[in-house]
């Protein structure tokens, strides 16, 4: 009875101590305020904290499409982005607020295109549903005009200063850094409208898959810390 009670404590330890090396991955893509948790990695305070930490690069909707697969524990992203990506069966509990968008994201138009009024029955390039999909409809809706009034181009965001270069649309929708980019690559080029002209409507936030964050709260409770301490 001793040596049978001594293995089923023996086998329960070997699984938590599997359960605890498995690692927290978390799918992060190009924004400031995403790149920043590149200093934990860098200074090794994830080690000194006792967490195993797998940062997993991707490019924005990729990472987006990551979490709703289950191959990561957890994704930057804009918050209403997430909230698309819960209505659609990826549900998540956002437990950080990374930062908000106060100018960064940007309706950049070509030359000759001076506000969002001109960009009345033109083309613009952007990723359809996501963050500057939202820039742009609050944008219309402050210059009193209708989704309908322009015509949408799905554009990742890592193509739009090409698009943009192209001449096939009038304005793509971009962060920084892409934003700066399109702004560079095409002379003449300027933001027509931008997120502080929409003060609070973009923030990021940090989302967990719910059955992590109820399985390891504590770790997640130290990798905020960490977050806010880079």
């Amino acid at each position: 009875m001793k040596l049978k009670s001594f293995i089923t404590a023996a086998l329960s330890l070997l699984a938590a101590s599997w359960l605890h090396a498995e690692p927290l991955k978390v799918a992060y893509s190009d924004w400031p305020g995403f790149t920043l948790i590149e200093v934990a990695k860098q200074k090794g305070w994830f080690k000194e904290a006792g967490l195993d930490v797998e940062l997993v690069w991707f490019d924005y909707l990729p990472s987006l499409d990551a979490f709703s697969a289950g191959k990561v524990d957890a994704v930057t992203a804009v918050a209403a982005d997430l909230l698309v990506t819960g209505a659609n069966g990826a549900k998540s509990k956002f437990i950080c607020l990374l930062d908000y968008s106060n100018g960064n994201d940007m309706i950049i138009a070509k030359p000759g295109i001076e506000s969002l009024k001109d960009l009345k029955g033109q083309k613009v390039g952007l990723e359809v549903t996501l963050v500057e999909h939202l820039l742009l409809l609050q944008g219309l809706k402050s210059a009193g005009m209708k989704p309908s009034d322009v015509e949408l181009v799905n554009t990742a965001t890592n193509d739009t200063p090409q698009v943009l270069a192209s001449g096939s649309v009038a304005a793509v929708g971009a962060w920084y850094p892409v934003s700066g980019q399109a702004l560079k690559q095409v002379a003449g080029s300027k933001p027509i409208y931008t997120s502080a002209d929409a003060p609070g409507l973009i923030y990021d936030v940090l989302g967990v898959n719910p059955t992590s964050l109820a399985k390891r709260k504590a770790d997640w409770e130290k990798y905020v810390a960490i977050y806010y301490k880079c």
